[in-house]
Order: C-alpha cells, then sequence, then structure tokens
C-alpha cells in the first residue's frame, strides 16, 4: 500500500487564485482588502516568511505594508505602531511575525491587536469564539489542515482523531475545529502514557509536536490520514515533519509531504483571513 500525496502547492495555488477572484469583486464595491505585517528584528527565517506573504498578497490583490522594525525597538513603540494599524481604515489584517525579541511581551503585543483584524487568529477573543463555536478569525495552519481535509472529500464526522502537540498555535485550535466538525478528538503530549497505542486507533492523525521523525510506520494503522505540521532540519540540512515519510506512506491513506503540504496552506489561509475581515461592514472607506 501507497499513501495518496495531499498536495498543498496545489491547494493553496487553487485557493488564492479563488480568492484573487473575490478580491476582485471586493473592489468594484470598494472594498480594498489589507495587511500590515510587522517583523522586528533580522531573524532570517522571519525574513523570508515575510517576504513571502507580501508576493502572495500581491499575486493575489491584496494591498500589503511591511514594517520593519530593527532589534532593539522598544515594546511601547511596536504597540503604538499596531495602535495606529489598529485605526487605520486601509488595513484590515495584522501580523506580528513571531519570534519576537526577549525584551517583548508577545502575549501583551498580540493582546493589542484588534480582534477583527488579528489575522492570525490568536488573539485570546478570537480563541474564546473557537472553543464556543462562535464566528471569528481562526489559526492560519489549523485553517489550512482543515480545508485540505475539504479538498480530498477526506471524511471528518465520526472519525476518531488524535493531534499530537498541544500548543496554541496548532494542536488546541485545530482539536476543536475537528471537534466541531463532529470527530472524536484525543490530544497526546509529552505526558501522555501509551502514545503508540493511542496514535494506532487514529483514522486522522496530526502530528505537530515540532519532534522530527517522531510518528513512525508502526505508529498508524492502515489507511489512516496523517497530516504532517512539524517544519524541522535534518543533521544534513534538509527540512523534514514530525513524521517518518518513508516508512508511514506505506501504510497510510493519505499523507502531506514536507515541504508542500500544510506549509503552502498556511500563508493562502492568512490571505484568505484577511479577506474575510475586509469583508466586514466596518472595512468600507472612501478610495
Amino acid at each position: 500500500m501507497s499513501a495518496q500525496i495531499m498536495d498543498g502547492k496545489a491547494v493553496a495555488k487553487s485557493i488564492r487564485e479563488g480568492l484573487k477572484e473575490e478580491v476582485d469583486r471586493l473592489k468594484k464595491e470598494d472594498i480594498y482588502p489589507g495587511l500590515a505585517v510587522v517583523l522586528v528584528g533580522d531573524n532570517p527565517a522571519s525574513m523570508i516568511y515575510v517576504k513571502n506573504k507580501g508576493e502572495a498578497c500581491r499575486a493575489a490583490g491584496i494591498y500589503s505594508e511591511e514594517h520593519r522594525l530593527p532589534e532593539d525597538t522598544k515594546e511601547s513603540e511596536l504597540l503604538e505602531l499596531i495602535n495606529r494599524l489598529n485605526n487605520d481604515p486601509r488595513i484590515h489584517g495584522i501580523l506580528v511575525q513571531l519570534p519576537l525579541p526577549s525584551h517583548i511581551d508577545k502575549d501583551r503585543v498580540l493582546k493589542s491587536i484588534s480582534p477583527e483584524k488579528d489575522v492570525d487568529g490568536f488573539h485570546e477573543i478570537n480563541m474564546g469564539r473557537l472553543l464556543t463555536g462562535q464566528e471569528g478569525l481562526v489559526p492560519c495552519t489549523p485553517l489550512g489542515i482543515m480545508k485540505l481535509l475539504e479538498y480530498y472529500h477526506i471524511p471528518v464526522e465520526g472519525r476518531f482523531a488524535v493531534v499530537v502537540g498541544r500548543s496554541n498555535i496548532v494542536g488546541k485550535p485545530v482539536a476543536m475545529m475537528l471537534l466541531q466538525r463532529n470527530a472524536t478528538v484525543t490530544i497526546c503530549h509529552t505526558r501522555t502514557r501509551n502514545m503508540t497505542e493511542t496514535c494506532r486507533m487514529a483514522d486522522i492523525l496530526i502530528a505537530a509536536a515540532g519532534k522530527p521523525g517522531m510518528i513512525t510506520g508502526d505508529m498508524i494503522k492502515d489507511g489512516a490520514v496523517v497530516i504532517d505540521v512539524g517544519i524541522n532540519r535534518s543533521d544534513m540540512g534538509k527540512l523534514i515533519g514530525d513524521v517518518d515519510f518513508e516508512s508511514v506512506s506505506k501504510k497510510a491513506g493519505w499523507i502531506t509531504p514536507v515541504p508542500g503540504g500544510v506549509g503552502p496552506m498556511t500563508i493562502a489561509m492568512l490571505l484568505y483571513n484577511t479577506v474575510k475581515a475586509a469583508k466586514c461592514p466596518k472595512s468600507r472607506y472612501p478610495t
């Protein structure tokens, strides 16, 4: 048995093309979606992510601003910038690129973003809306996972899903989204006993622990859907996931590759959330 590949690059491309058409329609209604990305410091990986996000916005016709601040920027200066962006009618989405320098309180910064412009979905109000099943902006990577399942017509209702990892960015929100789709969900983490046995029961397994190759072929059942969220570097510098692709792909029914699986979906969902935020009536502004 060989798993079918869930091609995140192809799915993300399809979504971005659809968003461009929607953006063109919105512009005819004088709604011009806009995203502001804030980068503090010169982390090489963050700079690449910001560059890619800007290019994706331009390709979709979304107005994009980049605010690059030096490493020694004071927290008060960053909060002042976010406040200006909160009140800027051209901007519908605000993304502060993580990680931030150690002298800046990440939680205070994320809380300062208006929930209606929180396109990363990290604000505690949006997290609360997700938990209680209310409409809101949700984290991009979990949303991308759900869109992948939808695209490949993989049923979720009634299925047993296992999420390996309990981060606020992926593990917890994707568990809530699966639960809302009527899956039975178990979250595994570093204190979980008998993790292998739990994973073997999963119809849908999502690996988001940040440990390269931790999910191996003996940990999944035949035909399982395996979503690999991990992004790690091997000793040789190769990009690898949390799933041992070689052994798992021989047993799984569906699997995402790394790279080219969940990663492209995350940026596509950032654009999706920006367009969603722009459609709020408050987003209308004169040209």
